[in-house]
């Protein structure tokens, strides 16, 4: 594993399987979009205990992805933070072995899991934005023939237009928070 401008590379897949728990997943999310927090605060938002929210992050502390906050509120309390802003592997490095496979699809999973909760959570609240959120939030799909190369580029120019954007907004008052996912599957033949 390695930690570079603020991605942790993973490349052990117990690790990997570690962070790919559901509710860790959620609590690393929390840490990395809202900043630090104690057991206790994200027990009360997630509907579980401050037990197990303290034995999860941990979890995510013995693997390096959460530390305790050095700059404490109060000392009777412990505050956590995320150590890094994202999480990456390589699908070839972790596919050598059978564990690995599955640390990754456990985290395909997770993925998957929450763009489908980042959606449900806009379609209960579409009400409560502006005809222009609604009018911009949404899916799309697309098929191109493409070789690897270029689904790699592709990736690596849209997190640099998204990170470019993002610098740009700063500051406007309409900017929101926006969950923007990517995924790219190869396939043979169509719905086998």
């Amino acid at each position: 594993m390695t930690v570079s401008q603020d991605t942790y590379r993973v490349s052990d897949p117990q690790v990997l399987k570690a962070v790919a728990h559901p509710l860790r997943v959620r609590l690393l999310g929390a840490l990395r979009l809202d900043g630090p927090a104690t057991a206790t605060e994200l027990a009360a938002r997630f509907g579980e205990s401050s037990g197990s929210t303290s034995y999860h992050l941990r979890q995510l502390a013995r693997y390096g992805f959460v530390e305790q906050d050095p700059e404490q509120r109060d000392a009777r309390e412990r505050r956590w933070r995320s150590v890094h802003s994202y999480t990456s592997w390589s699908e070839l490095e972790l596919g050598g072995s059978p564990e690995g496979r599955e640390a990754a699809g456990f985290m395909r999973n997770r993925q998957i899991e929450v763009l489908i909760r980042d959606r449900e959570r806009f379609e209960r609240q579409r009400g409560t934005w502006s005809p222009e959120w609604v009018d911009a939030a949404g899916m799309s799909d697309d098929i191109a023939r493409l070789t690897p190369a270029s689904v790699k580029l592709l990736y690596d120019r849209l997190k640099t237009m998204v990170h470019d954007m993002e610098a740009s907004d700063a500051g406007l008052p309409d900017v929101q928070r926006v969950s923007v996912h990517l995924a790219a599957f190869p396939s043979r033949g169509y719905g086998r």
